[in-house]
């Protein structure tokens, strides 16, 4: 075996029962126009893997955020399986360094070069998916993408707030959060707040913190207000 891809291999903590799999993922179309025996390389597994990542990050986010409405999950896939999320996750873990690159393209930078990069993450995606199967990939994927999922849904809750904050300035309202209830022991603890507009209640949301209980209250009143239409008519004073 290629001692780059077993490194590669080790480092990610996946031993493959096909490792020419994992040979292609890595393998850029620069490098086959300059070896011609070498038959495949990862433009189809990248197709797969973007397909693979954006199932496995919205089943994360189904099974983890039971509240959060269809648009608020959409934002928060789209700020994870994204070029940007993708090249800092692929240079992470190092896999810049296991490429297999042309000459021109190794001479221009390529192994830093964040499209690349990225690409080349959804292509091991898609490799460790057919050799070791959905679950694999998953474990694989949320161990990676778990800091930048939770990145993502803070930069949406603060945008709710943010949101709900404008929405009731606009009619002279004054926005206050208040926790309605705190359980649990300390090491899992629950909190829901409430989200008040001149102490009408217009939202109640849950979290490990209060804090983030209050971002999903600010999120279920801008849902709220945008069902019913009520940014135009309701009243807030």
């Amino acid at each position: 075996m290629d001692p780059r891809i077993d490194q590669l291999q080790k480092k990610i903590d996946v031993c493959f029962r096909q490792p020419e799999l994992l040979r292609t993922a890595v393998t850029h179309p620069s490098y086959l126009a300059e070896h011609p025996a070498e038959k495949q390389h990862n433009q189809r597994l990248e197709f797969l893997g973007d397909a693979v990542l954006g199932a496995a990050v919205a089943y994360y986010l189904y099974k983890n955020f039971p509240d959060a409405a269809e648009g608020s999950l959409t934002k928060i896939r789209a700020a994870v399986v994204c070029e940007p999320s993708l090249a800092k996750l692929a240079q992470k873990i190092g896999l810049g360094e296991h490429l297999r690159l042309g000459r021109g393209e190794e001479l221009s930078g390529g192994r830093k070069r964040p499209s690349i990069l990225a690409d080349a993450f959804e292509a091991l995606t898609a490799a460790i998916f057919l050799d070791q199967g959905w679950e694999k990939a998953c474990n694989f994927l949320w161990k990676h993408l778990k800091d930048e999922i939770e990145r993502a849904v803070q930069g949406v809750s603060r945008d709710f707030k943010s949101m709900l904050q404008e929405i009731v300035q606009r009619n002279g309202g004054e926005v206050s959060y208040r926790l309605l209830s705190e359980s649990g022991p300390d090491h899992d603890k629950l909190f829901v707040s409430g989200v008040f507009i001149d102490n009408r209640m217009l939202g109640k949301g849950s979290g490990k913190s209060k804090k983030e209980s209050e971002q999903r209250a600010a999120q279920a009143a801008v849902e709220l207000l945008r069902e019913q239409d009520l940014q135009r008519d309701v009243s807030l004073t």
